[in-house]
């Protein structure tokens, strides 16, 4: 059984939808995009259609440069199947042949002559089956049982309670703090006073001017007195 969902472009501007069935919906089948139609066949007596494109059941739009009935994967620069535009620009795109057969779910056509008739615009079945909503269902009221009456309640006298003899806990002594070791004190050394140099004993001059002109030598070098001296005045 093969239904197809026509759209008709009429000249107006407007569009008009309509479902083929049966012996209606299989004059199309075997003809492509381009080729007209007329409407004594479709059930619009007096037109003549044209067929523009269509999509088969899994949303594929039909392309009329594309020759068959079934599938392919084309490279396109503009037209149907291509929304993108630019310069150079060219995408693979999977598209329907031009051909029109049974896996087809909906066709365009536009009018070329039109007739004396209007065109009949089938309206949407209503619903007939309207949601019911549930009746209320009357709510049973429930019979109050008497209650048994209560006895009072027997005064139980209170006993008398046995106060504990708390145990005086031993007191804990307090702990005692040992002494904390004194820290010695680091005495200061002093620098010792630096021992003065043996000051030289004070020098005759006569004794000095006799030893340098019987050696030729100086009795007194660098503020200190010479060695050569010192033996020269003790063998005097």
């Amino acid at each position: 059984m093969v239904n197809f969902k026509i759209i008709l472009g009429l000249k107006n501007g407007k569009s008009v939808q309509k479902v083929l069935k049966d012996q209606e919906a299989k004059n199309l089948i075997g003809l492509k995009i381009g080729d007209t139609v007329k409407g004594d066949k479709i059930g619009i007596e007096g037109y003549t259609l044209e067929i523009t494109g269509g999509s088969d059941n899994c949303g594929f739009p039909m392309r009329k440069d594309v020759a068959g009935s079934g599938r392919k994967k084309v490279f396109i620069t503009k037209g149907v199947g291509l929304r993108d535009k630019g310069k150079g620009l060219r995408k693979r795109r999977t598209v329907c042949g031009n051909q029109i057969h049974s896996n087809i779910s909906q066709v365009n056509l536009k009018v070329v002559k039109q007739g004396k008739g209007k065109i009949e615009i089938e309206s949407k079945p209503e619903k007939e089956k309207q949601e019911e909503k549930p009746e209320p269902k009357p709510e049973k009221k429930e019979e109050k049982k008497p209650e048994p009456k209560k006895k009072p309640a027997e005064k139980k006298e209170p006993k008398p309670e046995k106060k504990e003899d708390k145990k005086s806990e031993p007191k804990k002594k307090p702990a005692e703090k040992k002494p904390e070791p004194k820290q010695e004190k680091k005495e200061d050394k002093k620098p010792e006073p630096k021992q003065e140099d043996d000051k030289e004993p004070k020098l005759d001059p006569e004794l000095v001017k006799e030893f340098e002109k019987e050696t030729g030598k100086n009795a007194v070098w660098q503020g200190r007195v010479t060695k050569n001296f010192k033996e020269w005045k003790a063998n005097k």
